[in-house]
């Protein structure tokens, strides 16, 4: 895979940061999770796919000095935590860095190293609405409404962090230099939403919020309800898919309003919503599937594996515990991701192996286990 062989310690915290991680597991690196111990009971990552865990508490001494040592034989440590906790336990990457240069240290926060919030909690839709964007979404008359926590913490976060990663990765080839990526979430998703920002002068936004073409304001770019309780998307934004909309639904473009007539979207929604509360969201895709009109169903999580597109490009895949969740994307034709079909590590489960691995003696292992300072899932004293 295209990451064999990229050593990545991964300190375990929330969502963004296991998402980084299991990204570059599932291209091929190896990726250890540095979980608390003690530990909690269950682990809070459901994205632990292809990692291994190793349960150290760093508070104590002898815990940061054998973080300092992993350090040295990695290649990428990546820290979701606030500004200064890090450095308050001598493991800031001035430290690190200083002993092994060629470390990519990852801080991924949520409000980035420096600025009045650095040492604030906070959360997705605050990192949203510290971007700007939370304030163009929502639909007419109603607050803005934050898309669960996908693109502050995932878009902006996990995926911007593992893009700084690959990116710092490659510039090392050439300097042979580690550096350290202050992967901001307020930043990313921000970026993330650069059309945004470079489309104010095309008139897609000029109405107020929820009364544009793309934020719920027209009528061909819309979900409708079906006669079976399911829901089909409409994105027909283009004249000739307009076109192809209006035909599949029965109607004659020529007795009609204008496409881009907005007086008239709102009654416009009201008949389309009548016309698709006719017909099951099976018939109507038997009616738009081959049609250019942009029309598609919108499925559960219950039916999004089965679906015909999906099956044929095996877009989902199952698990050794039979659950379903997305193939790694995107695919790459020589080197393609291979993720693991095991289930998620345990915490501690490998700290032995892996400090093994990384070069501490068994001897070593049995005196930071008797002074707790690793923890095994299920200790087996052969220390």
């Amino acid at each position: 895979m295209a990451l064999s062989g990229v050593r990545v310690l991964e300190l375990a915290g929330l969502a963004p940061a296991p998402l980084c991680g299991m990204i570059l597991a599932d291209f091929g690196a190896s990726v250890v999770r540095v979980d608390r111990a003690p530990r909690s009971a269950v682990s809070t990552d459901v994205q632990g796919r292809g990692k291994r865990s190793l349960a150290l508490d760093l508070k104590q001494p002898p815990g940061a000095a054998a973080l300092r040592r992993l350090s040295c034989a990695a290649d990428v440590l990546i820290e979701p935590f606030r500004h200064g906790v890090m450095e308050k336990l001598g493991l800031g990457p001035d430290v690190l860095l200083q002993e092994n240069p060629r470390l990519i240290y990852a801080r991924l926060t949520g409000f980035g190293q420096t600025g009045k919030y650095a040492k604030s909690a906070g959360h997705d839709i605050n990192y949203l609405a510290l971007s700007g964007v939370l304030s163009k979404m929502g639909r007419k008359d109603e607050n803005p409404y934050a898309p669960l926590n996908l693109l502050a913490d995932f878009a902006g976060g996990g995926v911007i962090c593992a893009l700084g990663i690959i990116t710092a990765l490659y510039e090392r080839t050439k300097s042979g230099k580690g550096q350290v990526i202050d992967a901001s979430m307020v930043e990313g998703v921000a970026y993330i939403s650069s059309f945004l920002w470079k489309s104010q002068n095309l008139g897609l936004w000029n109405r107020p919020r929820g009364e544009n073409m793309l934020d719920s304001g027209a009528p061909f770019y819309e979900t409708y309800k079906t006669s079976d309780g399911k829901f089909m998307a409409v994105g027909a934004i283009e004249p000739q898919f307009y076109e192809q909309l209006i035909k599949g639904l029965g109607l004659d473009s020529d007795k009609l309003p204008s496409q881009l007539s907005f007086s008239d979207w709102p009654k416009m929604k009201k008949k389309f919503a009548s016309i698709f509360a006719q017909k099951t969201q099976a018939e109507w895709c038997n009616i738009f599937d081959g049609t250019d009109a942009c029309v598609t169903p919108v499925l559960s999580f219950d039916d999004v594996a089965s679906h015909q597109h999906n099956k044929q490009r095996r877009s989902f895949m199952r698990n050794d515990e039979e659950e379903i969740s997305p193939r790694p994307a995107p695919l790459l034709s020589r080197t393609p991701a291979v993720p693991s079909c095991k289930r998620d590590p345990f915490i501690g489960e490998h700290t032995e192996e892996v400090l093994l691995e990384y070069g501490f003696t068994k001897q070593e292992i049995a005196k930071l286990y008797s002074d707790k300072v690793i923890e095994f899932r299920n200790p087996k004293s052969n220390l």
